[in-house]
């Protein structure tokens, strides 16, 4: 049995383990209002609501706990509340807007904890960009009070920031100057590349600890707009009215109910109904296993929304990214996760044409957005992603994506094997499908399709590939197209994989973690990959230095009234 230790927390055997999976009813930090086509998210922390014992999260601070309801929070906006375009991010505190991270939290957690809670984090402030720009969700942050750290990264992420004017609220990046660490969650990045702040102001900014006033922010771009306390709701009104005519969302006055998510979790692994992981912690692996559907998915917008959270492709999203984050943050030593797939390849198809067919209708569109992030998330991981094409196999379309994401590809090659048995089904013979779900659904976060990432943006490449749409790829025609990594024959199939993953689990997490990251995302570069390729990677050497996190350093010192010693070589 899974004892439940806190609100987010529950003990499974021995360990201690976070669960991503809240409802509103149990929040303790958000509250979410709609009012017709708008959704109010205020924010008013409890001091006492951390997510683990040891500090206060004083000055609307927040932790884990309060970003898994944020996540939590804008899912239920995007499916339960399809009317709304506009989401509004305000404070219910008096002169505090958000003061960011709370550093008492991140002085006491381990380094793990502190770089996926970073990461989370990141990847929360992603999906606001990414429903804004997909589907047309829009955000303001209206800004009363002081707004710092990782509270003016979150209204960074908005579509726009507007701020009172009372001579006394300010936004800032204060990371470099009071704690030796960076804004850990797109600050930088987000200034220069998103808001267009020029970089010798920039420098100004972030190396400022008092912050920059109303007018100032209007004038170096930190925020959109700015009024005096007695215009500042005529001010807000007027921003979501524009918002309003931006959004492209059309949704149904009546959404969905996203029930719970309530995996099987014991000492073999995490088990869900359409994704599940095996544990072998000795060895270190994961293997997660993704089901196609078992029957032909709801094909009609009325069958679709009468299935809701049920519908295999959004039931599959919602699980797939759970098991994600719950891996990530439960299973530190698992470092290698072998992807594979087991159905009917021919009902994953039927699947992907449901969404291609409806994908103007609200909630297949919003279910797209689920599995986009998904998909996302996974790309970011840092763990050693394998994935194994053989016997039983459905990578079609959406499920090739899987395969997609992984560092290596190995296909079975079946060379005896009939024609007949190449035919899809649950028990088909190894082969690969492709649809119009792997040329364009599914943009990465450097605003790549997955093939166009794999093969260098090699128009000539995709355009061929493009051609063979539908068809069942055999291993050695995969090979030749570069779909694959390898194809070993049934003989040699057992004893290379093994090996393989022993080769993998023998090196070092850190420098695999470094190599995967790098290689990950060729080319050209976004916002987004320069949030995790450069700024997390810096986040993550800094929050292992001692001017930051050492005895004497400025994250360990933040409150004691004592100066920090830094190490003043530069490295």
């Amino acid at each position: 049995m899974n004892a439940i230790t806190g609100p987010l927390l529950f003990r499974q055997g021995e360990r201690e383990m976070v669960s991503f999976s809240t409802h509103p009813s149990r929040y303790r930090h958000w509250t979410l209002a709609v009012e017709g086509d708008v959704a109010r998210l205020k924010l008013d922390i409890d001091e006492e609501g951390g997510i683990k014992p040891g500090y206060k999260l004083k000055l609307n601070s927040y932790d884990l706990g309060v970003d898994i309801e944020l996540h939590d929070a804008v899912n239920r906006v995007r499916f339960e509340h399809p009317a709304v375009k506009v989401v509004v991010f305000e404070s219910a505190k008096e002169k505090i807007w958000c003061s960011g991270a709370n550093i008492y939290m991140l002085g006491l957690s381990t380094h793990a904890w502190k770089v996926n809670f970073c990461k989370f984090t990141n990847e929360t402030r992603n999906g606001l960009e990414d429903s804004s720009r997909h589907e047309g969700l829009k955000s303001l942050a209206a800004v009363t009070g002081a707004c710092a750290g990782g509270g003016y990264e979150l209204a960074l992420a908005c579509d726009r920031i507007v701020m009172i004017d009372d001579r006394a609220s300010t936004v800032s990046l204060p990371e470099v100057p009071l704690l030796g660490v960076l804004p850990g969650t797109g600050g930088l990045t987000r200034v220069t590349d998103k808001r267009k702040v020029r970089r010798d102001l920039a420098d100004i900014f972030c190396t400022t600890s008092e912050g920059v006033r109303a007018d100032r922010a209007k004038d170096w771009k930190l925020i959109d707009a700015h009024a005096k306390p007695q215009q500042f709701g005529q001010l807000v009104a007027s921003e979501i009215e524009a918002l309003r005519h931006q959004s492209s969302r059309v949704g149904a006055a009546q959404g969905i109910t996203l029930m719970p998510l309530e995996p099987r979790i014991d000492e073999t692994g995490y088990h869900y109904s359409t994704v599940q992981a095996q544990l072998d912690r000795a060895a270190r692996i994961a293997t997660i296993t993704v089901h196609a559907p078992a029957t032909p998915v709801e094909a009609s917008p009325d069958a679709i929304g009468a299935a809701g959270a049920d519908w295999w492709p959004l039931k599959l999203a919602r699980e797939l990214d759970d098991l994600i984050l719950n891996l990530r943050s439960n299973e530190l030593e698992v470092g290698t996760w072998v992807i594979r797939t087991r159905g009917d390849a021919n009902l994953v198809m039927q699947a992907d044409a449901v969404l291609e067919q409806h994908k103007a209708h609200w909630l297949v569109r919003e279910t797209i957005g689920a599995l986009r992030r998904a998909l996302a998330r996974l790309d970011v991981t840092s763990r050693s992603l394998i994935a194994l094409v053989d016997q039983g196999s459905c990578f079609a379309g959406t499920l090739y994506e899987l395969a997609l994401a992984c560092d290596r590809i190995y296909m079975l090659d079946v060379p005896d094997a009939s024609d007949a048995s190449f035919q899809a089904g649950p028990d088909a013979a190894p082969a690969l499908q492709m649809n119009s779900a792997n040329f364009g659904r599914y943009p990465e976060v450097n605003g790549l399709t997955r093939l166009q990432t794999r093969f260098n943006e090699d128009a000539g490449t995709i355009g061929r590939l493009q051609g063979l749409q539908d068809s069942r790829l055999r291993a050695g025609q995969a090979l030749a197209l570069g779909l694959v990594t390898l194809t070993p024959d049934d003989i040699d199939w057992g004893d290379e994989i093994r090996v393989m993953l022993e080769e993998r689990a023998s090196l070092s997490p850190d420098a695999l973690t470094g190599m995967e990251a790098s290689l990950r995302f060729p080319g050209k570069e976004t916002m987004e990959t320069r949030v995790f390729g450069r700024l997390s990677a810096w986040q993550n050497w800094i929050f292992i230095r001692p001017n930051a996190v050492g005895e004497e350093g400025a994250l360990k010192l933040f409150g004691t009234g004592k100066k920090a010693r830094f190490d003043w070589k530069r490295i």
